[in-house]
C-alpha cells in the first residue's frame, strides 16, 4: 500500500510539475520536478524507496532511449555520424583520462582509479534533460541532431569506462588491452543483439497481421514490451543494453511505416500511448532524482569532517573543467564559437549519472570501504543540478541573440512552411489509408483538397501563418457574434422553440471555444444553469444533433440562412484593405455554408451515411495532423508557439467542420 500511494503521489506531482510550468514558463520541467521531488521527501506520508540502479536502467532509461531511437531522424544522424561518434567516444574518453587525474589532484583521498569512474559517470549526458530544455527554444537545428546521437551512443562508452574504473578500484587490477576489447565487445554485441531482436519482434507483428490477427492492443503490448524485453536479453549476454534498445528503436523506425500502414488506427494508438508513457516515465525520472538528492546531500552537508563551501567549490571546478573539455572537443571540430558554446552549455547531466553513482559498491575486495563514497554521491548531485541551471539560464540567452543578431526571416519561413507540408502530408496519407468501397467519394474529394492545400502551401511567399491566423479568427468571432444575434432576436420573436435556440447557441459555443481555445466560466456557467432551469421545469433536453428527418429541420435551416446572410453582412462592413484576404476567405465559408443547406433535402438514409462517411474521414485526417504537429515539436523542428499555431489553424478547420456538417 505504501508503493502504490508512493506511485501516486508521484504521478500527482508529474501533473502539478507541468501546471507550475504554465505560471513560470522560463523554468524547464526538469528543475520544477526536481524541486517537487525534494519537496516530496518531506512529506511524513511518503514511503522513501531506495534508488535501484538496474531497476532503474529498466524501467526508465530502456524505453526513453528506444523511444529515442525510434524517431530520431537516421538521414540527418548519419550525415552527422562522424561528429556524433567525436563526442560520443572521442569527449567521452578524453573526459576519462583527463579529467580524472584532475579529481584526483583537487580531492587526494579519492584514489585515481576511482576518480576516473567519476569522470566516466559525470562524462555521459542526459537526453531526456537536454530535449526537455530544448522544447522551451529553439536550436539549431544540427545541434539538436548532434545532442540527439551524442546521448544515444554516449550513455553506454561512459558506463563501460565507469565500470572497469570501478573494477579497478575495487581489485586493485585493471588492463588497458583488455578493457578496450571488452569496449568493442559490448558495444558491437549490444548493437547485434538489438539490431537481431528488433527484426524479429516486426518480424512476429507482421506474421500476426497475416494471420488476421488486427487486435491494436495485442500489437501495442508488443511494442512497449519490446524495449524492456531487448534490454534484459541483452544485459544477459553481457553486451550493451543501452545500444541494444537503440539499435531496436532504430529499426523500429525503419519497419514502422511497412508494418502501420494498413492501420493508421494502429498508428495513433501508438502515438497516443507512447506520449502518455514517456510523459510519465520522464517526469518520474527527474522526480526520482529529487527524491534522492537531500539524502545525498545530508550525509556530506551534516559531516563535521567536511567544509561545506569547500565542496560546493569541488562541485564548481569540476563542472567548468568538463564543460572546457566540452568545449575544446567541440571548438576543434566546428570552429564557431556561438554553435560551440550552446553545444558545450548543453551538456546537461542527469539522472543517469546518479543512478549509475548509487551502483558503487559499498566496500572493496578486501572489506575496507569504498574510498569517499558519499562524496562521490555529492558530486554528482552537484554536477547535475548545475549543468541543469546553466543550460536553462544562458541557452535562452544565446538562442536569442542568434534571432535577433541578422535576418533569419526567409530561413524561418522556410522552416514553417516544410512544417505546414508535413502536417497535410500526414492528412493525407491517413485519408488515402481509410478509404475503402463504402467512402470512395467522399475520400475522393478530400485527396483534392488535401492537394489543393499542398500545391497552396508549396508556393507561397513570405505569408506569416500566425498573423493571417490570428486576423481570421477576430474576423470568424465577429461573424459568430453576428448568428449568436440573430438567434436571441428570433427566440424573442418566437419564431424559434426554446430548445432550438439552446441548440444552436450550444453549436456556436462549441465553434468558439475551437477557436479561442479557452474556456469562458461564465459563458459555461450560465448554460449549465439555464439547462438546469429548464430540466427542473420538465422541459424538453436540448437535442445532440439536428438532422434533415428531424421535424424541426426546416425551422433550423431557415435560422441558419439567416444567420449566415446576416455574418456575410456584417463580415462586409468589417473589410479593409488590411484584411481583406481573410475577410474574402471567411465570406467564401459562409457561401460554402449557404449553399450546403439551400441544396439540402430530406436525403435518403445512404447519403447521409456518405455525408457521416465524409465527416469521419475528414476527423481522422485532422487527428493525424495534430499528431503530426506534435511529432515535429517533440523532435525540436519547431518550437512551441509555432506548434500553438499550427494546432489553433487545425482547431480552426475542425470547428468550420462541425458547423458545416450540420446540414448533412
Amino acid at each position: 500500500m505504501e508503493i502504490l500511494l508512493m506511485v501516486l503521489v508521484l504521478l500527482l506531482l508529474i501533473g502539478a510539475s507541468n501546471v507550475i510550468q504554465r505560471f513560470v514558463p522560463f523554468i524547464p520541467v526538469p528543475l520544477i520536478q526536481i524541486a517537487l521531488g525534494i519537496v516530496a521527501t518531506f512529506m511524513p506520508s511518503l514511503h522513501h524507496v531506495p534508488l535501484n540502479p538496474e531497476l532503474f536502467m529498466v524501467l526508465f532509461i530502456a524505453p526513453l532511449l528506444f523511444n529515442d531511437g525510434k524517431i530520431t531522424p537516421r538521414d540527418e544522424l548519419w550525415k552527422l555520424r562522424t561528429y556524433i561518434l567525436l563526442l560520443a567516444l572521442g569527449l567521452v574518453f578524453a573526459t576519462v583520462l583527463l579529467a580524472g587525474p584532475f579529481i584526483h589532484w583537487l580531492i587526494p583521498a579519492i584514489p585515481l582509479s576511482a576518480a576516473f569512474a567519476l569522470a566516466a559517470i559525470l562524462s555521459p549526458t542526459d537526453a531526456v534533460a537536454v530535449g526537455s530544455i530544448a522544447g522551451r527554444i529553439k536550436l539549431p537545428g544540427k545541434i539538436l541532431r548532434l545532442l540527439e546521437g551524442e546521448a544515444l551512443m554516449n550513455d553506454a562508452s561512459g558506463l563501460v569506462a565507469f565500470n572497469f574504473a570501478i573494477a579497478a578500484t575495487v581489485t586493485g587490477y585493471f588492463s588497458l588491452p583488455q578493457a578496450v576489447g571488452s569496449f568493442f565487445v559490448i558495444a558491437i554485441g549490444g548493437l547485434v543483439i538489438g539490431a537481431l531482436l528488433g527484426f524479429a519482434v516486426v518480424w512476429l507483428r507482421l506474421f500476426l497481421r497475416r494471420l488476421g490477427i488486427e487486435d491494436v492492443t495485442l500489437h501495442m503490448l508488443i511494442i512497449i514490451l519490446t524495449p524492456f524485453i531487448i534490454y534484459i536479453a541483452a544485459e544477459e549476454c553481457h553486451v550493451s543494453g543501452i545500444l541494444a534498445v537503440v539499435a531496436a528503436g532504430v529499426v523500429h523506425a525503419i519497419e514502422r511505416d511497412r508494418v502501420e500502414s494498413a492501420s493508421v488506427r494502429l498508428r495513433i494508438v501508438s502515438d497516443s500511448t507512447w506520449s502518455v508513457i514517456l510523459f510519465s516515465l520522464n517526469g518520474l525520472v527527474f522526480l526520482l532524482l529529487g527524491l534522492e538528492i537531500p539524502a545525498v546531500v545530508a550525509k556530506i552537508w551534516e559531516d563535521p569532517a567536511y567544509q561545506n563551501g569547500q565542496v560546493i567549490g569541488y562541485i564548481l571546478l569540476i563542472t567548468a573543467v568538463l564543460m572546457i573539455l566540452r568545449f575544446l572537443v567541440v571548438w576543434a571540430r566546428d570552429r564557431q564559437l556561438r554553435s560551440t558554446v550552446i553545444t558545450a552549455l548543453s551538456g546537461v547531466r542527469g539522472a543517469l549519472t546518479l543512478a549509475a553513482a548509487f551502483s558503487i559498491p559499498m566496500v572493496l575486495a578486501d572489506g575496507s570501504p569504498f574510498p569517499e563514497r558519499n562524496l562521490i554521491l555529492f558530486i554528482c548531485a552537484g554536477v547535475i543540478l548545475l549543468t541543469l541551471i546553466s543550460a536553462s539560464i544562458f541557452l535562452p540567452l544565446l538562442a536569442r541573440k542568434s534571432e535577433e543578431g541578422g535576418d533569419h526571416s526567409e530561413d524561418r519561413t522556410e522552416t514553417e512552411r516544410s512544417a505546414r507540408i508535413r502536417v497535410l502530408d500526414a492528412g493525407l496519407r491517413t485519408v488515402r489509408e481509410e478509404m475503402n468501397d463504402e467512402n470512395t467519394q467522399e475520400g475522393a474529394d478530400l485527396v483534392a483538397e488535401y492537394t489543393r492545400r499542398l500545391q497552396k502551401t508549396k508556393l507561397e511567399g513570405k505569408t506569416q501563418l500566425g498573423e493571417a491566423w490570428r486576423a481570421m479568427v477576430s474576423i470568424r468571432l465577429a461573424a459568430l457574434a453576428a448568428e449568436r444575434e440573430v438567434g436571441e432576436r428570433w427566440l424573442k420573436e418566437e419564431r424559434i422553440t426554446p430548445q432550438l435556440a439552446a441548440y444552436f447557441r450550444a453549436s456556436l459555443n462549441r465553434i468558439e471555444l475551437l477557436l479561442t481555445n479557452r474556456v469562458k466560466i461564465k459563458l459555461l456557467f450560465m448554460l449549465s444553469w439555464s439547462t438546469l432551469r429548464r430540466l427542473l421545469k420538465g422541459r424538453n433536453r436540448i437535442p445532440s444533433v439536428i438532422t434533415p428527418a428531424d421535424p424541426e429541420w426546416d425551422s433550423y435551416k431557415e435560422l441558419k440562412l439567416a444567420a449566415i446572410q446576416t455574418a456575410i453582412t456584417k463580415l462586409k462592413q468589417m473589410k479593409t484593405e488590411d484584411n481583406r484576404d481573410a475577410v474574402l476567405t471567411v465570406i467564401a465559408d459562409y457561401r460554402g455554408m449557404a449553399l450546403q443547406y439551400q441544396n439540402n433535402k430530406r436525403r435518403s438514409g445512404s447519403r447521409r451515411h456518405m455525408s457521416l462517411q465524409r465527416k469521419e474521414l475528414e476527423l481522422k485526417a485532422i487527428q493525424s495532423e495534430r499528431n503530426a504537429i506534435q511529432m515535429l515539436y517533440e523532435q525540436g523542428d519547431i518550437d512551441r508557439h509555432f506548434a500553438g499555431r499550427l494546432r489553433m489553424d487545425v482547431n480552426y478547420r475542425e470547428a468550420s467542420l462541425f458547423e458545416s456538417q450540420e446540414g448533412h
